[in-house]
Parts: C-alpha cells; structure tokens; sequence
C-alpha cells in the first residue's frame, strides 16, 4: 500500500516554500497585476531559494529531491501566486529534457547553472497548428555541415521572453516520412533566434507568455539533444511527466487558495445578524471544495510518488491534471459567488484567482486531450 504521507524533509520543505512563498512573492504580487511582467526580484529570490534545484541531481548543483518535493514546493508557491508557480513548472519542465536526454558534456555545461538560476529554461514545442498535435509541428531543420539549421515560430511559450535556455522541436525537413522530430538546446543571443510578440493573458499576469522565431537559427551539433530523429519522445516525456505534474502543483495551490479564502469570508460576512458560514448552502459549498482538494491530492502525489520511483507516470498525471485543473476551475467560480459582490472587485484575491483559473486548463494540454490520453490508456488491454 502506497504511503502518500510526507516524511520530515518533506514537511520542512513545505514549511520553507510557504515562508518563502508569504515574505518574498506576497508583497510583489500588485506590481504583477499592475504590469503583467515578470518580477526580476521574484525570479532571483527562487533561484536564491533553491526552488529551481528540487530534481536537478546533486552531482550538477541540485537537491536531487525528486518530484514530490516539486509538487510540494509548486502547491505551496501556487497558493500565494500561481502565476510564479506556473513560471517555475515551467523552468523545471525546460530543465527536465536535459536531465533526461543530455550529455555528460551538456549536463556539465547547463544543469548547475539552471540549478542556481543563472540560467532559466522553458521548453518550445506548440505552434499556432495547435499544441494539442505537436506532430504537426511545422518548424524544420537541417544538417549544414557540423551545424543544424532551424527553422520555424513557437507560440504559447511560457517564460518566452526571461528564459536563455531554450529546449526546442523540429522536424526533420528532409525526412519524407515527416515523423523525424529532433530537440536542439538554443540559446539566448543566438543568430537567428529571437523572443518576440509578448502575450497578455487574462490571469496569470506574472507570468511571462510569449512567441519565439527561429529563422536561419544556426545550432552547433553539439546543442542536439538525444539522438537524431528521436526528439519527440524527448520532449513528450518531459510534458507528460513533468509538465502535467508541474499542472497539478499550479492547480492544488490554487484550489487550496480558493478554499482558505472562502472559510475566512464566510466565517466573517453576517447576513441577518449570523456568518453566512451557518448556512447550510454555503457550508455545502465549502465542503465540496474541500473533499475535491483533498481528491486532486491524492491523485496529484500518488502519481509523483510513482515517478520517484524512476517508473513512468505519464498516465496517472494525465488523470491528476485533468481532474484538478477542472477542480481549481470549478472552486474559483464558487468562490467568486460566496464573495457575492466583493467577488467581482480587485482588492478581493478570489478576483484573480478566477482569471489565473482559466489559464489552467489549456496548459500542458486540454482537458479534452486529457481525457483522450486516458481513455488510451485504459482501452489499450482490450485492442487486439
């Protein structure tokens, strides 16, 4: 029987990223809003913190804590801003490829870098084709002597515009077959890449969402990542484990977000001289939040407790994503409606926990294509 109880470094952890997320997010949370930018203090701060090292191995400068600790970390981050929470499943999901599919030489080059925050990463596969098909994928390369040329636009690409790491895919141009997809490690400032039309979303604000162009990107042959031809298994691996787990942490912390500031409303609004909290549909309300919460949970971290034990989890976090992504949706409408009125005004954080709630589902793939994989699955015993 699996124990989904967290050991004492665990706890610790979730005690720190909690500290962490109320002393150095908290106070910078309006200036997002306000801008809809990235916060440099913030950023430093998770880099300082270690947050960006939790599954980068010891020996390249992490904590080597595994994917657990990253949820907990996540739901912790995300409860106080799940926009910066997003941000920093995404640095995890550009860094997870390299922990995979590198070389001695690229990990020894990149990992300790990304483990401090020198470095931040992202990972570069949907394009306006449409991200749930990545097989689509219409941006090209081809050998040029010892070089790899790229070329082709990214969109939808969180932290486009901060990260200098960029893990990206591209089809083989020569391939006829078209299913000959390889990942190359660009980099910032190299010619022929640039970070371009910025996106403004509507939550998530301090979360940076952009496009990236790659035209005549000229890629050393030492910036391949994996093996030739073989870059989507790569890439699909990182998504469907890391990316998705990454989903669930965004997606609890919010939905836990949701709850505490219901209780606490409810608790304190009198209507006809009593907390709403004494009545019976509120208090339905609530408890269906709260056992949602606790569903997402368990699923969220038995499918990172199987991933730390080096077996894949791909499925099970594509049950967990869909299940509390939809759930965080659904508890930021409710709490909306116990605020009443206030729901709707800004200073009242359940207004903006609504807006980053839309920006869950679609990320790291819809609801929808969820349910496809799942469906998958389950059916795959039964087809002969």
């Amino acid at each position: 029987m699996m124990d989904l109880t967290f050991t004492e470094e665990q706890e610790l952890l979730r005690q720190a990223a909690q500290e962490f997320a109320e002393t150095r997010i908290a106070p910078k949370i309006s200036e997002m809003e306000e801008t809809g930018r990235v916060n440099d203090e913030v950023v430093r701060a998770l880099g300082e913190a270690e947050m960006m090292a939790l599954t980068i191995p010891e020996e390249y400068g992490g904590l080597g804590l595994g994917y657990t600790a990253r949820l907990i970390a996540l739901e912790e981050i995300g409860k106080v801003s799940v926009a910066t929470a997003m941000m920093l499943q995404v640095l995890g999901l550009g860094i997870e490829p390299i922990i995979l599919a590198g070389s001695e030489e690229q990990k020894q080059k990149y990992l300790p870098g990304l483990a401090s925050g020198e470095r931040l990463a992202t990972v570069a596969v949907t394009e306006a084709t449409g991200g749930s098909d990545p097989g689509g994928s219409r941006s090209t390369y081809k050998k040029d002597g010892d070089d790899y040329i790229i070329n082709g636009r990214k969109v939808f690409i969180t932290n486009s515009h901060i990260a200098d790491t960029i893990v990206a895919l591209a089809r083989d141009e020569e391939d006829d077959s078209g299913r000959a997809f390889s990942t190359f490690i660009v980099e910032a400032g190299m010619e022929g890449f640039k970070a371009t039309h910025r996106e403004h979303k509507v939550g998530m604000r301090g979360c940076n969402t952009g496009e990236l162009s790659f035209e005549n990107c000229r890629v050393s042959k030492d910036n391949l990542l994996g093996v030739e031809g073989k870059g989507m298994r790569v890439a699909m691996a990182a998504i469907g484990d890391v990316g998705r787990g990454g989903m669930v942490g965004c997606a609890l912390g919010l939905h836990a977000a949701c709850l505490e500031a219901s209780l606490k409303f409810a608790s304190e609004r009198i209507l006809y001289g009593k907390p709403i909290s004494n009545l019976q549909s509120i208090q339905n309300k609530l408890a269906e939040m709260k056992i949602d919460l606790d569903a997402g949970r368990l699923l969220g971290y038995r499918a990172a407790a199987i991933q730390d034990k080096g077996i894949r989890s791909s499925n099970e976090f594509a049950v967990a994503k869909y299940f509390t992504t939809e759930a965080a949706q659904k508890a930021a409408k409710v709490a909306v409606d116990i605020h009443g009125g206030y729901g709707c005004m800004e200073e009242f954080a359940v207004s903006r926990y609504y807006r980053d709630a839309a920006v869950l589902g679609p990320s790291a793939g819809t609801s929808d294509i969820m349910k496809v994989i799942i469906a998958g699955w389950i059916l795959k015993p039964y087809r002969k």
